[in-house]
């Protein structure tokens, strides 16, 4: 099979047949002619295309240039895998000297296969088809095939013991054993924030299958008494309630993490997930000994997703407390890093107060266990901040590498550095990735709606987030969000309705800002005069942005003031709207301005900087 995207038209043939034509079927063809029995070669255009995808990227093999009708050089790309295709180099690439095109098919251990002529325009249609119309859900469909019977959810476990002070105990089993198994790159795992909302005992396996998108589901309970803990857990294949193992685990407390690491080996054995060498033994490492730290760093993390500035201060206090109990804790300083960074994201601190913190965390996190995907996310948030944003996304890429079922760090690469640089199609696809890992996520699905509103496709922006805010009414980032895509389609009055929502779920500056800039497009000078003078009030006792104020200027016209408060911000790299300026929406009224171009190459500039100091740091 030969597949390339380019033009395909209808046209009627000489024997009055409807029939296709077009380039896309003739470099289709002509990569095709470079292949053997079984093989699926792409051309370079389409490998280009996938390669943007990581789930992809172990398949595509480049075979280099094959020649082949009149002289014609293409170049070639092998796609297989350990279930489909051809992993032989073509009889074409190994006498390179070959001028001659070869036959269409030949057989890739020295058998001739024959087939009609009939047989090879067909499989020609459907390789151009396949990849004019949509040769990438073609890819997609195949994968999530691929993977389906190999996921699972790990729902919560029952407490069975007598004090109900245990239930963090409990919770700390689950989320252990589903974070060693999330390390698994050939199992699809979904997050704890998702599976909490099912409880312990359900009856409909079937439906949170589909709900949750996987094929398993692991139900277990859990009954703590003085030093003795046991650990009751079952495996049920959820189309059929079929179960797949079942086991009970006595043990001292000690021991839990033995259990847990022992649960996830049987699991994956189970499945049938392929490990690496590095895989097996994270499933053995024992993040701490100390198991009031795992319960502190599961109540910060648990506050942490409720995404309010008020929780992410009570969620930094259980992290802080954590490290105390266990100063040797990476996930603990990872907590502390994820809290720092998004505080003033919330408006809840200054930047220059939060974001140091921020990084040292990270870089402690590191020292502690560079092998722990978590902290690679942490830091690469850290170097967003800092403009340091190809830097930034290395650090995404190694986090997604160790722990490839970690949702937020396909979250925050799609939403913050792939978005900010302009790198949409990748930025949607982690960011929707994100949601496949953790579906109830009210964060995960609002940034897929954030994704939508800054590449300008304001109607589905607003189609997500309204749908998010079905399923959690009251999650204020949802409403933010929606806020500012009703606006930029047109529509501040609802846009106003949504920012007085937020305001009421979140004390944050920047949302009476997006107030203010809705009443100025309104033609309402006076309310939104009134709102500058607010935040400048609101200035002298905490941070706020200059973005804030550059925005209500902006819908007044005042392009001037405007850049004054943008170019501030990019002096004092305290903004956390900076990065995004050169995809910004609301800043589109400035594009083509000589002065905001320039601060916006400024800003690139002084990311590339960034990113070069520090890549110097150990």
């Amino acid at each position: 099979m030969g597949i390339h995207s380019g033009p395909v038209n209808e046209i009627t043939d000489l024997n009055e047949q409807a029939n296709i034509a077009g380039a896309g079927i003739n470099i289709a063809q002509r990569i095709m002619d470079c292949g053997d029995a079984s093989h699926i070669l792409l051309s370079r255009h389409v490998a280009e295309d996938l390669e943007q995808y990581r789930q992809w990227r172990p398949y595509l093999h480049d075979l280099g240039e094959c020649e082949v009708k009149h002289g014609v050089r293409v170049h070639a790309v092998n796609f297989y895998t350990d279930e489909l295709g051809n992993s032989e180099v073509p009889e074409k690439f190994r006498r390179p000297e070959a001028t001659q095109p070869a036959p269409a098919a030949r057989a890739s251990r020295g058998r001739p296969v024959r087939r009609s002529r009939a047989w090879i325009t067909t499989l020609i249609v459907v390789a151009a088809v396949a990849a004019a119309v949509g040769f990438y859900v073609f890819f997609h469909r195949l994968g999530s095939q691929r993977v389906l019977e190999k996921s699972i959810a790990v729902l919560p476990f029952e407490n069975l013991s007598r004090d109900p002070d245990n239930a963090y105990f409990v919770e700390g089993v689950q989320e252990e054993i589903l974070t060693r198994l999330a390390k698994i790159a050939d199992l699809k795992v979904i997050s704890r924030t998702s599976t909490q909302h099912f409880k312990r005992s359900p009856d409909n396996l079937l439906q949170i299958g589909k709900q949750l998108g996987v094929a398993n589901v692991l139900q277990g309970s859990v009954q703590r008494s003085a030093d003795e803990v046991r650990v009751n857990v079952q495996l049920i294949k959820a189309d059929t309630d079929t179960h797949l193992w079942a086991d009970t685990f006595d043990r001292r407390l000690t021991d839990v993490f033995q259990i847990e690491s022992d649960v996830a080996k049987i699991i994956a054995e189970k499945l049938q997930a392929k490990l690496t060498g590095s895989e097996q033994r994270a499933l053995s490492v024992e993040p701490t000994a100390n198991s009031d730290a795992h319960e502190l760093y599961l109540k910060g993390r648990y506050i942490w997703n409720r995404r309010t500035g008020e929780n992410l201060k009570k969620a930094l206090t259980f992290f802080q407390q954590a490290a105390e109990k266990d100063p040797n804790y990476a996930l603990a300083y990872t907590g502390i890093a994820d809290s720092c960074a998004l505080i003033p994201v919330y408006g809840a601190g200054a930047p220059q107060d939060y974001y140091p913190r921020a990084k040292a965390a990270a870089q402690k996190a590191l020292e502690l266990d560079d092998t722990l995907g978590e902290a690679h996310t942490s830091l690469a948030n850290v170097l967003f901040r800092y403009l340091a944003l190809a830097q930034s996304a290395k650090e995404f890429e190694r986090s997604i590498d160790l722990n490839p079922n970690y949702p937020t760090a396909h979250q925050w690469y799609g939403r913050l550095t792939l978005l900010a640089t302009g790198h949409f199609d990748r930025a949607m696809a982690e960011s929707k990735r994100a949601v496949e890992l953790d579906p109830i996520s009210p964060i995960g699905r609002t940034d897929v709606g954030t994704v939508y509103m800054v590449t300008r496709r304001y109607d589905e922006a607003i189609a997500q987030l309204r749908s998010t805010l079905e399923t959690d009414p009251d999650f204020y980032w949802a409403h933010r969000q929606l806020g500012l895509a009703l606006e930029l389609k047109g529509t501040p009055g609802d846009a106003i309705v949504e920012y007085q929502r937020a305001s009421e779920l979140n004390d944050d500056p920047r949302v009476l800002a997006f107030v203010g800039h809705a009443e100025a497009s309104m033609g309402r000078e006076t309310e939104a005069r009134a709102i500058l003078d607010q935040l400048a009030n609101a200035a002298k006792t905490r941070y706020v942005s200059g973005y804030s104020f550059a925005v209500i200027h902006l819908a007044l016209g005042e392009r001037d003031q405007a850049l004054d408060w943008l170019e501030k911000d990019a002096r004092e790299q305290t903004s956390f709207e900076i990065p995004f300026i050169k995809v910004d929406p609301y800043l589109d009224p400035l594009r083509g301005d000589p002065r905001f171009e320039a601060l916006v190459s400024k800003v690139l500039s002084r990311s590339a900087e960034q990113t070069a100091e520090s890549s110097k740091q150990p």
